[in-house]
């Protein structure tokens, strides 16, 4: 097994994948073995996206690996015993650009004092045609645990979860299906889109347009903590109605 190493204090981990067998490599690997924190994961994402990828914790401080002895999952590793977790990525087009994660995509507003105001449309449906506020969040299930949860106090198993960042008007959270399109419209800027914990961000005014949707591609995880991207603690009872309205299900 052909191994390449990325995050923080990679020199106590490399005795460790000798140990188990491991080949570490600087091209062509066969996993990316991502030793640190959620960050670490979400960059190694970004970065490869199409090798699957080994998160390993780093002193306590990644909440989506699971606890375990490194030693033992680096021979499990080696000997291909590793459960494997296909993660929803999300993509997001604007005129500057193209951002994917697989955690969430963020819309935000750039001044502090000054509220972003921006139409949605899902499925080229109006949902609605003015909301005021610091943004909005698209989240996948594995990234609903992140800032979607610290919005909407609750989590999601499957489709994308879609909350409305600090909005003047109360507007609920909704869950749309893993095929649904949310289109966004800037009618007041500034405001930045960003996905995950990307470098990348994109400044957007007044007239600028966002489509943000599942890509076909996944991201192939080893080990992940499925408890997080499968069994969710609750799961919303709202879904996107057709009709341009929501459904308690």
């Amino acid at each position: 097994m052909r191994i390449q190493l990325v995050g923080r204090q990679l020199d106590t981990l490399r005795p460790l994948a000798q140990e188990a067998g491991l080949e570490e490599v600087d091209s062509n690997p066969n996993v990316i073995v991502c030793h640190g924190g959620d960050g670490t994961l979400l960059g190694a994402a970004r970065d490869y996206p199409d090798l699957p990828k080994l998160a390993l914790r780093l002193d306590g401080v990644c909440r989506k690996c699971e606890r375990h002895e490194t030693l033992k999952v680096l021979r499990d590793l080696a000997a291909g015993r590793l459960k494997s977790t296909k993660l929803v990525r999300l993509r997001a087009e604007c005129r500057e650009g193209l951002l994917t994660g697989i955690n969430d995509v963020m819309l935000r507003n750039i001044l502090p004092v000054s509220a972003v105001r921006y139409a949605v449309r899902i499925n080229d449906e109006c949902y609605s045609e003015e909301i005021v506020g610091d943004g909005l969040v698209v989240a996948t299930p594995f990234g609903s645990s992140a800032y979607y949860r610290s919005i909407t106090s609750s989590v999601i198993r499957t489709g994308i979860g879609l909350a409305f960042n600090n909005s003047t008007e109360p507007i609920d959270h909704i869950v749309l299906s893993d095929a649904d399109v949310v289109q966004v419209k800037i009618l007041r800027g500034p405001a930045v889109l960003t996905a995950d914990n990307s470098p990348i961000q994109y400044r957007l005014n007044k007239g600028d347009a966002i489509v943000i949707r599942e890509e076909e591609r996944t991201t192939e995880v080893l080990a992940v903590d499925t408890l997080l991207c499968n069994n969710c603690a609750r799961v919303d009872g709202r879904k996107w109605n057709r009709h341009g309205g929501l459904t308690t299900v």
